[in-house]
């Protein structure tokens, strides 16, 4: 037999293997309905890469709000509206608490850390890391006045550009890294220091790449995608560069290292890597502290900073809800001081639209992926251990049962009719149960603090007509991102 001939009768063995499997599956667990996927390739021919949460939501229309669809070969069920992600979620907590195997995620983190461990290794790290970062100021007055200081520099950044256009991308990436930094390495950074530029842009790029169709094709045909050239390629040698400079921070602090007066995240977990250095079942070492601080570093920078530029581009592209929050500042907080947490309860105009913002961003649309850690039964359907669940986040925050005008941006989604900020179970952008995002409360205080400080100091017009300013993302795969504009900024 001919090699050519050879190959053709394996991919069509493979094929049906694969058939067969499925069908068998489908009988055994009573799987969610769906689309009939072809052999190898699944469903991928009838999705579109470039917008693949309204491709599920599409899908949803017709098999519900509970559906199966092979990406490659792997079976993933799609939770599409409030009601099926809120059940999944939170009264099934822990049948789809795991994290699904992403294949460019695990070859960048060998499974290690924080993001996409599972079981025990997930459980300490994730409470190790949540009673850090509380120490070091998450939520208290600490952390307030780190932000509320790097609130002020990030205005005088936009200062030395008043007048004239400016894309507003690494101010705020500058911004938001640092109030990061702090925590876990201990130090900020000068907004001109060049290894530092150099990070962040390796940080957006690595950023844009994970988000692209090229990576969401390699991680369900990673065996054929790794050896092909591609944009993917950049992604792995982005974080390579990234983890030498986070070994070289970690190198740093075992230098001058003072156990019992640990001064930031990475300090914690070398005392913690001394104290249970005897214990075998112990996942405090070198490999989960490098990935754990690169989740950090990356989530920490990344998504806030993109919540910020939307917020931005929505606030010159409706110039009269700029207005009304900064008339609400002056009226509450005035000019001489700065914001502060504590005025977030007496200002329901600026708390809304900075909700709003995060509703209408809908910066990860997909959600992380999750995984059944058992056998689950789910509204009827039999749901085997192992399987990816795609909680689809857009279609919560878009959810025409849930929200007033979901396909617009209205501050008005979260004012009741006395114009008092009201609070709504289906604003979920940080996810919920547990693997909601652990930097929550750090993200919600950036935002607010970063929001009112720019607006008390500054106006952004846009450059031409606000109307027609494009709001769609130009990236809207794992994440949105928005598309680059420039703006111009005005001292108040």
């Amino acid at each position: 037999m001919g090699l050519f001939a050879g190959l053709v009768l394996a991919t069509c063995v493979a094929a049906l293997l694969f058939f067969l499997i499925r069908r068998d599956s489908g009988k055994k667990y009573n799987l969610p309905p769906g689309p009939t996927p072809l052999p190898v390739i699944g469903n991928v021919h009838q999705l579109d890469f470039k917008c693949l949460f309204k491709c599920f939501v599409k899908l949803s229309e017709r098999y519900g709000p509970v559906m199966t669809v092979y990406l490659g070969s792997q079976r993933t069920v799609v939770l599409n509206g409030f009601e099926a992600v809120w059940e999944a979620l939170q009264d099934h907590a822990d049948e789809f608490a795991g994290r699904a195997h992403i294949p460019a995620i695990a070859r960048i983190t060998e499974g290690y850390g924080l993001l996409v461990s599972n079981g025990e290794r997930w459980k300490q790290l994730r409470r190790f890391s949540l009673t850090t970062l509380r120490n070091y100021g998450m939520g208290k007055r600490s952390i307030e006045e780190w932000i509320q200081e790097e609130a002020r520099n990030l205005v005088e950044e936009f200062r030395k550009n008043e007048g004239s256009p400016c894309d507003p991308t690494f101010f705020l990436s500058r911004a938001v890294s640092n109030v990061i930094c702090s925590m876990v390495f201990g130090e900020r950074f000068e907004y001109q220091d060049k290894n530092f530029v150099r990070l962040l842009g390796l940080i957006n790029s690595a950023f844009q790449i994970a988000t692209s169709p090229w990576t969401q094709l390699y991680n369900m045909f990673p065996r054929v995608l790794r050896y092909l050239p591609g944009p993917h390629k950049r992604l792995f040698e982005n974080v390579e560069e990234l983890k030498v400079f986070i070994a070289d921070m970690i190198e740093k602090h075992k230098q001058d290292l003072e156990p019992h007066s640990p001064r930031d995240y990475i300090d914690s977990f070398l005392v913690k890597i001394h104290e249970e250095k005897e214990s075998p079942s112990s996942e405090f070492h070198h490999k989960n502290m490098l990935y754990s601080v690169l989740n950090l570093f990356l989530a920490g920078t990344e998504t806030t900073s993109t919540t910020l530029r939307y917020g931005l581009l929505l606030l010159i592209k409706y110039p009269h809800i700029q207005d009304r929050v900064q008339q609400e500042i002056d009226s509450e907080v005035g000019r001489d001081r700065p914001p502060a947490m504590e005025d977030r309860r007496k200002m329901p105009i600026t708390d809304a639209t900075i909700h709003e913002i995060q509703r209408f961003a809908d910066i990860v649309p997909l959600n992380v992926p999750h995984k059944t850690t058992r056998d689950t039964s789910f509204r009827g359907y039999s749901i085997p251990e192992g399987t990816v669940v795609l909680p689809m986040l857009h279609s919560v925050l878009y959810d025409e049962t849930q929200w007033d005008s979901p396909n617009s941006f209205n501050p008005t989604n979260f004012l009741d009719e006395n114009s008092s900020f009201q609070k709504k179970n289906a604003f979920l952008p940080f996810s919920t149960g547990k693997r909601s995002c652990a930097g929550e409360g750090l993200a919600r205080m950036e935002l607010f603090l970063f929001f009112t400080t720019l607006l008390q100091n500054l106006s952004f017009r846009s450059l031409g007509d606000p109307g027609e300013i494009d709001v769609t993302p130009k990236v809207s795969t794992f994440s949105k991102v928005p598309r680059p504009f420039e703006l111009v900024v005005r001292s108040r």
